[in-house]
């Protein structure tokens, strides 16, 4: 088939470009911005394949997204082009209503015109896949699991936009009769991930020598989700998905911060350690929880596996360790990234 992917040069989209070039014989339209977080060092082992194209361009801007489906025909959109850090939303959160919310509404307009123009086949074939995040259900106390059934409950500016992204997306599924898909994903980590996000900004900030600033005290939970086993979910749920469905996609991973963060240090004395011989732990330090933090996330992955035959192949100790030895070994990728203004602690206000 032919996949037209948003956002296919940011961490996810990424991940999921060079799973389908690599692993399947789908052909892959890149459409991405390239803003600080997209890069096409991402995608660079497989940009000479003669199934995969790159268009820069902007979600948000109509006339770019009509050409590009024009001309790549696709059978599958599969909007993954996001603002998403919560620490960012917070400090600026019209780039985020504008970005999730209004280049969603573009999109989903854009496709929907392409679809129309379709014979009946290729109409029911056709799949509008939007990609969105566990935040959008809100905050869990210490028992349950978010469900697909789980009402919206939005808590940050992101969360908040990714929620009207999705409901967007339902109501063109529902009014205008589009085959829409909705995934909702947990905590993402793995090769690639931009060092502004805990795992890679940890590690980052340890080989350092910095402090390991931590919110609070570091006992929100989240479920962890290898990125590979994420884009493999996504894969199950475009090819065999039921239109109008939403599938949850999680790691069966719950851990604390601060546990993660314990985690990466312990790797990192047994396979890089201090020259003082002192333990990356000692680096750990408190700082001031963000506003309105969420206190737990966890999902119910049951759908996915009943319906699509899906698991995640990874571990959150396998999983790590992969992510750890991958940024070890690829500093040149990620050392340049970590600027002043891409690795400093956000959402202070």
């Amino acid at each position: 088939m032919r996949i037209f992917v948003t956002g296919g040069a940011g961490f996810i989209g990424s991940a999921l470009v060079r799973h389908l070039i690599e692993n399947t014989a789908h052909e892959v339209l890149n459409f991405d911005k390239l803003t600080y977080a997209g890069t096409l060092s991402t995608v660079e082992r497989i940009a000479g394949s003669n199934r995969y194209h790159f268009v820069q361009g902007d979600i948000c801007n109509a006339q770019a997204v009509r050409a590009a489906i024009a001309e790549f025909q696709p059978e599958i959109v599969t909007h993954l082009a996001a603002e998403s850090h919560v620490d960012r939303s917070i400090d600026g959160p019209g780039a985020f209503v504008q970005t999730n919310i209004v280049g969603t509404y573009t999109m989903l307009a854009e496709a929907r015109g392409y679809w129309l123009g379709l014979d009946d086949d290729a109409k029911a074939a056709f799949r509008f896949h939007h990609i969105s995040t566990d935040e959008v259900y809100g905050s869990l106390g210490d028992t349950g699991l978010f469900t697909e059934d789980t009402p919206y409950d939005p808590r940050s500016p992101y969360s908040a936009s990714k929620a009207g992204s999705d409901h967007l997306v339902s109501a063109w599924g529902h009014t205008y009769g589009l085959p829409v898909l909705v995934t909702n994903c947990s905590n993402n980590y793995g090769p690639y991930h931009f060092p502004e996000k805990l795992i890679p900004l940890m590690i980052a900030k340890a080989l350092a020598g910095d402090p390991l600033p931590v919110y609070g005290a570091g006992d929100q939970v989240r479920d962890w989700l290898y990125v590979e086993d994420h884009v493999r979910a996504l894969q199950a749920v475009f090819e065999r998905g039921a239109a109008g469905r939403t599938y949850n996609i999680g790691g069966h991973n719950e851990r604390q911060n601060i546990e993660v963060v314990c985690t990466l240090c312990t790797i990192l004395d047994r396979l890089a350690p201090r020259a003082d011989g002192h333990p990356y732990a000692d680096q750990i330090t408190s700082v001031a929880d963000r506003p309105g933090h969420d206190k737990r996330y966890a999902i119910d992955a049951g759908r996915i596996e009943r319906e699509l035959g899906w698991t995640p192949a990874e571990t959150f100790e396998s999983g790590i360790e992969k992510t750890v030895r991958w940024y070890l070994d690829n500093e040149a990728w990620w050392r340049p990234l970590v600027t002043a203004r891409a690795a400093e602690r956000r959402g202070m206000v």
